[in-house]
């Protein structure tokens, strides 16, 4: 399995913890989930550029 498809699913299922399990995407947010969120992608984008930079 390719490390880029590998980092999207972890990404994906990450996303889908939070919403299920961690109330991310509730009526009643605050600015703690907003930036857990915000944090989460920010680990999926740098783990792309260093996966992509690890291929070449």
């Amino acid at each position: 399995m390719n490390t880029t498809n590998l980092i999207t699913i972890i990404y994906f299922l990450g996303l889908i913890f939070g919403a299920f399990f961690l109330g991310l995407w509730d009526g009643n947010t605050n600015i703690k989930k907003g930036l857990m969120a915000l944090a989460w992608t920010a680990v999926f984008l740098i783990s792309l550029f260093y996966a992509d930079r690890n291929k070449e």
